[in-house]
């Protein structure tokens, strides 16, 4: 709930911070999947795969340590759709980069994605974080889009 005190943007710093966390983790797992199936396909194959695989991991990451909020296949489904932009965006300067500026490829993929990093943040949120539905929290039961949203002690 974003209501504009102090606490409530601390709360928003910190869950930038671990969206941060968890795209550094998820790039690194893309990039590690990149390099080790490059080899053996044709780059961007290699890029697309990579790029799936990381995107799983994501999903759960964010949705529990990001966003604290629960999984659900509908938020499953519809986390692609958070990429697709993301996947364009990167997509379109990878081989931007790789075919019009002679960037090398195996570096070509990260700077395609810091690029892209406020658009998935964005994205990300709409999808993930459950809206206001006009309850009254108290009225909300387990498992509502009110409860939905889980208080850590991390932030």
């Amino acid at each position: 709930m974003e209501d504009g005190t102090p606490r409530a943007g601390r709360a928003r710093l910190a869950e930038i911070f671990r969206f941060g966390l968890v795209g550094g983790v998820n790039t690194g797992t893309f990039f590690g999947c990149y390099l080790l199936l490059h080899p053996w396909m044709p780059y961007f194959a290699a890029y697309s795969l990579a790029f799936v695989l990381s995107m799983i991991g994501s999903f759960f990451l964010n949705t529990y340590f990001t966003y604290r909020t629960r999984p659900t296949w509908k938020k499953f489904a519809l986390f692609p759709l958070t990429n697709v932009t993301n996947y364009l965006v990167q997509s379109v300067g990878l081989y931007a980069l790789v075919t019009w500026a002679g960037m090398d490829d195996r570096i070509a993929p990260l700077v395609a994605a810091v690029v892209a990093i406020p658009f998935t943040y964005v994205i990300s949120q709409r999808i993930l974080v459950p809206r206001n539905t006009g309850q009254a929290q108290e009225t909300a039961g387990p498992g509502t889009e009110t409860d939905e949203r889980q208080h850590s002690k991390l932030a």
